[in-house]
């Protein structure tokens, strides 16, 4: 079976190092991929925004299934193109993916249907936003319409932090046209919970919960970004909010995109607070989250391609999705000076034995003589660099570099272990948060 995974993050490296468990998987192709997953699947430089040149390839090297994973894509209707051209595919195609591609769209589909959220207004000039911010409550939250890299979401601790955000958006147009227009939302206090489900459009099963840490800082300091790190499952989560969220949010969900003939089929991702009213949702995700996938998967006790495809014909009800009773961290390596300016190009080494339990996200193969030099010429260091062909070093070309991943019987040997492995990898202006699953492990006291 040949299947090809359109996306190059950790995210993908997780998929295909999921999927490779299934025996009758025979090749895999990631199109763009990266340098680390270059030695699970074979990479092919085709960009995921790329749809027409992805479908070209889809058919000209008789892919069984293709599994679609990042936004962009998504919302653009790869999918919709794939399965027109009669390949099988794992994801929601573009009418069922505005879910996320639209905020303005979410919020009046959950306001329609009566799906717990926060209040909220719409504004598409600016002249209108800066008037609603003089009398709104602060905090506030302020939100790009369309998709922004995961960075989109400003929250505003006081009204000249809300002006800013909204002439930063509309005026300056920080996340381009993604800003032409905003959602303005009450602040929710509570714990955040991140909940993955497979759906076919009928049936829903959510995966292990999860805990983000989206501040690039230690404490939840610093700028939002992608994801420092994640731990699973996330102990605020317990059944009776998990029964609470199947009855009033995620089954409504579902039906509520039926109602509007929008069936999603895919990984449909709730972004939840935990609020003192009940949880509610703060976003929706058409996807696998990053770096939520990294500690959801390996937990997974199922064949994951086996759900996949019974998501995609209509049978997820009748197959079986299990989860090891475990604990899994991820902390994000990152370089550097994320989520602004930082330096590529540094090449990545580590002791022996890690690799298989590292995502790579934002990391490239190059010429050895391409290597960058760093203070500490990291060539110097002889353990065991990345996976990489005779004369080749895998160096840092992101923000989020490598996702370590550590699965335990606990989540203090989950948090322990993940940093043991983020320890014995090495490039020059690696930085790490010290404190991913702090907040989880003194909840869980």
């Amino acid at each position: 079976m040949k299947v090809m995974v359109v996306g190059g993050g950790g995210r993908e490296h997780a998929i295909i190092k999921k999927i490779r468990e299934n025996k009758e998987v025979e090749k895999i192709y990631a199109l763009p991929g990266n340098g680390g997953i270059a030695a699970d699947a074979e990479c092919i430089a085709i960009p995921a925004s790329d749809i027409d040149r992805i479908t070209e390839f889809a058919k000209a090297r008789g892919i069984d299934y293709a599994i679609v994973a990042p936004d962009d894509p998504l919302v653009a209707g790869c999918v919709d193109k794939l399965e027109e051209a009669g390949i099988r595919c794992f994801g929601p195609r573009a009418c069922a993916a505005v879910i996320e591609g639209s905020k303005v769209f979410s919020k009046e589909l959950m306001k329609k249907y009566g799906i717990p959220t926060a209040a909220y207004e719409v504004f598409s000039d600016v002249e209108s936003a800066l008037e609603y911010i003089k009398t709104a409550p602060v905090p506030t939250v302020i939100k790009a319409d369309g998709l922004a890299l995961g960075k989109g979401v400003i929250i505003a601790n006081t009204r000249r932090e809300a002006e800013d955000a909204v002439l930063s958006i509309m005026r300056d147009k920080q996340f381009g046209a993604s800003g032409d227009k905003i959602v303005i939302e009450e602040f929710l206090e509570g714990p955040e919970v991140s909940v993955l489900s497979f759906t076919d459009g009928k049936t829903v099963v959510p995966m292990v919960s999860s805990m983000d840490h989206k501040r690039a800082k230690d404490g939840d300091e610093g700028l939002n970004t992608g994801g420092m790190g994640t731990v699973a499952p996330n102990p605020y989560y317990s059944e009776a909010i998990a029964k609470e969220c199947m009855e009033k949010i995620f089954i409504p969900t579902i039906n509520a995109m039926n109602s509007e003939g929008r069936t999603f089929k895919g990984c449909l991702y709730f972004g939840l607070m935990i609020t003192k009213d009940g949880p509610k949702v703060i976003e929706y995700n058409c996807r696998f989250g990053d770096p939520e996938t990294q500690v959801v998967l390996p937990l997974l006790k199922s064949d994951l391609l086996t759900v996949m495809m019974a998501v995609t014909d209509g049978t997820l009800e009748k197959t079986p999705v299990e989860f090891y009773d475990r604990h899994a961290c991820c902390v994000v390596i990152a370089s550097d000076g994320y989520p602004l300016s930082y330096e590529k190009g540094f090449a990545i080494s580590a002791d022996t034995g890690v690799w298989d339990s590292v995502f790579v996200a934002g990391a490239k193969l190059v010429h050895e003589n391409e290597v960058r030099q760093g203070s500490d010429d990291i060539r110097s260091i002889r353990d065991e660099y990345a996976p990489a062909p005779e004369g080749m070093r895998l160096v840092n070309s992101g923000g989020r570099v490598l996702g370590c991943t550590a699965v335990a019987d606990s989540l203090k040997e989950a948090v322990d272990g993940a940093y043991r492995l983020a320890g014995k990898i090495h490039f020059e202006n690696a930085y790490y948060r010290r404190d991913i699953g702090a907040r989880a492990l003194a909840a869980g006291k």
